[in-house]
């Protein structure tokens, strides 16, 4: 069996990695259209920094959604910082995107899945995700009750 001396693996990884990069410095002042993303990524990764509780309440994987509340984007080559709110307490958040085991936009129907390592190793153990499946994720995620209590104000607009 012939060697991958290229690392075509990693190249990969770090290609489509940059499309989560593009597409969130496409998002610093705000999404277009409806156009709003499921990120996930591994709290105990190499650079990930969360707040503590965050890192004990989610110990190996947390998901992250960006649609309208979100605050102080920051887009650099290896990783963004964004603050968010969780239990109305904002928080600051930096994940490298070596970090990220999922992408995925619900408007466009675009999912990522990625092997997280430190290093990008073109030897890392491969997870495939359908569409189907993220699809399928997010509705059981949307399921569950949120603590948080988001209130959609369209029930106290008027109809016309």
């Amino acid at each position: 069996m012939s060697q991958d001396l290229i690392g075509y693996a990693k190249l990969t990884q770090i290609a489509l990695r940059g499309v989560v990069r593009d597409a969130l410095r496409m998002s610093i002042n705000g999404l277009p259209g409806d156009h709003h993303f499921y990120i996930s990524f591994k709290t105990g990764a190499k650079g990930v920094q969360i707040a503590n509780y965050l890192a004990a309440k989610y110990p190996d994987e947390m998901t992250i959604v960006l649609q309208l509340q979100y605050e102080n984007l920051e887009v650099s080559d290896d990783k963004f910082a964004i603050t968010l709110h969780f239990g109305g307490v904002p928080q600051r958040i930096v994940i490298p995107f070596a970090a990220i085991t999922r992408f995925y936009d619900p408007h466009a129907r675009f999912a990522l899945p990625f092997d997280v390592v430190d290093d990008l190793s073109p030897h890392a153990d491969e997870q495939i995700y359908e569409i189907d499946e993220l699809e399928a994720e997010v509705e059981e995620t949307n399921a569950t009750p949120k603590t948080a209590g988001v209130v959609s104000l369209d029930a106290f607009r008027k109809k016309k």
